[in-house]
């Protein structure tokens, strides 16, 4: 048929209740989105969650040499330089742009309000005299 959602309820005492909503204000999001978080992240590792306050957390992951949490990665100072690199030189792309398209307008602009009339050379006559001749060079 179909993927259909289903409600689950369940009781908490007062203080829970207020552990749990001061949580979803840090994270500002729904009471409802930390329980929906909490059975996603239940049911994708099998029911093997354990809920731990992060003053806990902290004293599990020092002195065993366990990684903490969240885990860090160290990255080369020559990636973040180039990294930093590739966005200034995009900035200043995106720049380049911007005035390559005020230009533009700025031509748009200046030919729709030309409204100096345009003699094309072929219509020039040189047999008719009334009109006066201009001579180049």
């Amino acid at each position: 048929m179909g993927n259909k959602n289903k409600t689950i309820s369940f009781r908490v005492n007062e203080d829970a209740f207020e552990t749990l909503r001061e949580i979803a204000e840090e994270r500002d999001i729904s009471l409802s989105a930390v329980f929906r978080d909490y059975v996603d992240t239940l049911v994708a590792h099998d029911g093997q969650v354990q809920v731990v306050p992060e003053h806990e957390l902290e004293e599990m992951g020092s002195g065993d040499g366990e990684e903490s949490f969240p885990p860090t990665v160290e990255v080369p100072k020559s990636f973040i330089r180039e990294h930093e690199r590739l966005e200034l030189e995009a900035d200043h792309l995106r720049e380049q742009l911007e005035e390559h398209k005020r230009y533009v307008n700025y031509l748009r602009e200046q030919l729709e309000d030309d409204d100096e009339e345009v003699i094309q050379l072929e219509d020039l006559d040189a047999g008719e005299t009334d009109e006066p001749s201009f001579r180049l060079g």
